[in-house]
């Protein structure tokens, strides 16, 4: 039997870290200066790679790399079965985007996410600490290229069957991720994400039970209480995406990183709205406009994702956070307006404290 905190120091060990913190992969959210500032306060900094050629990724791990020593992660989605297109149904959600943004071209839809094999290819070549998973798990190839190169394999999961499964495939390390998680979360069936709901509180014990692996928590941590909750129910770290959000590092939107420090649990909403792909975000006018009875099904991930582009880049533009891509986890109201840096030592100051 190991203690909360003897758990922690030995996975701080093994990953050069400093304090169990990690900072939540998110592909909407790259800065560099992000990852650096959490890695320098003895975290492990993070980029998800989903939309990034090979090139954009390299770059990002050469930028960290020159602003700090520590370690980060690499994350990157497995990609999903070819869409099914119904050229009438895009056309109808083109009209209803009409009305949040600019007029949506009728090849928007056709838009792709980078080639897999060459984006895997290129965190190779960064070896970052880790690479982890989302939506699935790596081949059993890239899983042999990552263990010969001597990369752990960070699998996120929802559920304790996607948590056995990750084991057997040779996972390094769990990350059990909550519904109560703000943006995408790693739902290995995307028919079953809004389905498959299990909250922190359950999931962390369960997997914990299940598997022989260090297990991360993440989804709805927002504050030093949040860490030592994960660690008591057994996890050797946590992992937090929305608590980083309002930083200056992050460097999203005004607009967005103030609805944050105003919303309460209730206040966001999982959809398909911006994607196809279920996320929670804020329930802002437009994805209460979407989600509505009256309002035209989705398209599939990532045609979704590209029938919304001009909507989603016309509200960055105009600071305009009803229509935003505004991703927010539960805990979102917890997040504080401070550097990167103070946010990783408050957390884990109060993690301690709470534990002792």
């Amino acid at each position: 039997m190991t203690t909360p905190l003897q758990r922690a120091e030995a996975f701080c060990s093994r990953f050069g870290l400093r304090v169990p913190i990690l900072l939540g992969p998110m592909a909407g959210v790259p800065a560099p200066a992000l990852s650096i500032a959490v890695a320098n306060a003895g975290g492990l900094g993070a980029c998800g790679v989903l939309l990034m050629p090979p090139d954009d990724i390299r770059a990002w791990a050469e930028t960290v790399r020159a602003g700090t020593p520590g370690a980060f992660q690499l994350n990157i989605w497995i990609p999903d079965p070819a869409p099914r297109r119904d050229a009438d149904q895009e056309a109808r959600i083109r009209a209803f985007l009409g009305g949040f943004g600019p007029e949506v071209p009728a090849a928007a839809g056709d838009a792709v996410p980078p080639d897999f094999a060459a984006q895997c290819a290129a965190m190779l070549a960064a070896a970052p600490t880790a690479v982890s998973s989302v939506m699935g798990l790596f081949p059993p190839d890239f899983v042999a290229r990552l263990k010969a190169r001597g990369i752990p394999w960070f699998a996120n999961v929802s559920t304790l069957a996607e948590a056995r499964a990750a084991e057997a495939a040779g996972a390094d390390v769990i990350v059990a991720q909550g519904a109560e998680a703000g943006g995408h979360r790693g739902c290995f069936d995307a028919a079953a994400a809004e389905r498959d709901m299990v909250g922190l509180l359950a999931l962390v014990p369960a997997i914990v039970d299940a598997v022989r692996l260090p297990v991360v928590a993440t989804g709805g941590i927002g504050d030093g209480r949040g860490v030592a909750a994960a660690l008591a129910l057994g996890a050797s770290a946590a992992q937090i995406g929305t608590g980083f959000l309002r930083t200056p590092e992050a460097g999203i939107p005004s607009a967005w990183a103030d609805a944050l420090g105003r919303t309460a649990p209730e206040d966001t909403r999982v959809s398909r709205a911006f994607s196809g792909r279920a996320g929670r975000s804020l329930a802002t006018d437009y994805v209460r406009a979407a989600t509505a009875p009256d309002a035209p099904a989705p398209a599939p991930y990532p045609v979704q994702r590209g029938l919304t582009a001009a909507m989603r880049g016309a509200a960055a533009k105009a600071n305009d956070v009803a229509r935003m891509q505004a991703w927010a986890g539960q805990a979102a109201g917890l997040a504080k307006a401070e550097p990167a840096g103070d946010v990783v030592r408050r957390l884990w100051d109060g993690a301690r404290a709470a534990l002792a």
